[in-house]
């Protein structure tokens, strides 16, 4: 009853909106930026964040409001909907795979309210443009460097040809692009290397992240990725007790734990959100499609001129590691 209470007020205020709501000035943007989560610990929204408040504080006509929605995924559409439903934004900028849906129930309600949203997939919606990074492509380099690493004589590298994956909940884009490419890239070094994936739960339990990668590496684990947000630092400090070593997506995470974490992916989230607001302020966003983004247009890659890279890698995997990169690239 109270769903059905809130819906109907938010539809009413439509009709209000277009009657009460200022017009505004062709120059002026105001963006809100919704994080399906927390900014903390998660480098795709800190990344967001940064790139819009910056564009904001670079062009005095923008203006940016930033709502952190929480954890609690059942409550994302209510609370989008009630953000929006003053008519203050003329965009509403995320980040999630699930979001499209999210926006295509709320652009029900609001049909003059436009969404940009990366990280996702979802094409055909009129008020809608995603932008969608190449994840498998990323896994696959980041799994290479694993097999390499659990193959080697390197001194956190046991007998056992085993990696370790760990992620905070399964999702569409997880299980069907970033821990296959994971896996498969670890193969393409031995086909005989196993994957230990292991799901956590939540993005919050740095406890239980913890437990999980201590119990895998008793079972012969010795390089982990993950994709855990803030419970992350739990996997980080048992590789640190315990002497193993990790791989990270998105973010030169290097001094989080040196001689650890030796390998890191970049997503440039900062790069594409100020290419979007750019667009959007001069009105050259297309609705209704989806741009693919990945290792040949320069928006997944790999951070090789890190002295957490370079001073623990050896020479030999890093001379084979980057052959494999520029395949990629070429």
């Amino acid at each position: 009853m109270k769903k059905i209470l809130t819906f109907l007020l938010l539809a009413s205020l439509v009709f209000v909106l277009s009657c009460t709501k200022k017009e505004k000035s062709a120059e002026n943007l105001s963006v809100l930026v919704f994080i399906t989560g927390v900014i903390a610990g998660s480098p795709t929204y800190e990344l967001m964040s940064q790139g819009a408040l910056e564009f904001a504080e670079a062009n005095q006509n923008v203006t940016i409001k930033i709502y952190e929605a929480g954890i609690n995924q059942s409550q994302w559409e209510q609370q989008l909907a009630e953000m929006v439903s003053s008519g203050d934004y003329d965009i509403v900028l995320g980040s999630n795979p699930s979001l499209p849906e999210i926006c295509a129930n709320v652009a029900k309600m609001f049909p003059n309210q436009k969404f940009v949203i990366t990280d996702a997939y979802y094409e055909g919606h009129p008020q809608i443009r995603t932008y969608f990074y190449n994840q498998y492509e990323q896994s696959l380099f980041l799994g290479y460097l694993a097999g390499l690493i659990t193959t080697s004589k390197m001194p956190f590298a046991n007998a056992q040809k085993k990696v370790g994956f760990i992620a905070a909940q399964e999702y569409p884009l997880l299980t069907g692009h970033m821990v296959p490419g994971f896996i498969e890239g670890a193969k393409m070094i031995d086909p005989e290397i196993e994957l230990d994936f292991r799901v956590i739960g939540s993005w919050a339990d740095a406890n239980k992240a913890a437990d999980l990668a201590l119990a895998m590496i008793n079972s012969g684990t010795d390089v982990f990725t993950s994709i855990a947000g803030g419970a992350a630092q739990g996997i980080i400090k048992t590789i640190t007790e315990k002497n193993a070593y990790a791989l990270w997506y998105n973010i030169n995470a290097y001094n989080l734990a040196p001689g650890n974490i030796i390998g890191c992916g970049i997503m440039e989230q900062k790069k594409l959100v100020l290419n979007i607001l750019e667009d959007l302020k001069n009105n050259r966003i297309e609705y209704g499609i989806s741009a693919v983004l990945g290792v040949k247009n320069g928006y997944l890659g790999f951070i090789d001129d890190d002295s957490g890279y370079y001073n623990f890698v050896p020479e030999d995997i890093r001379k084979t590691f980057k052959q494999f990169i520029n395949e990629l690239y070429n």
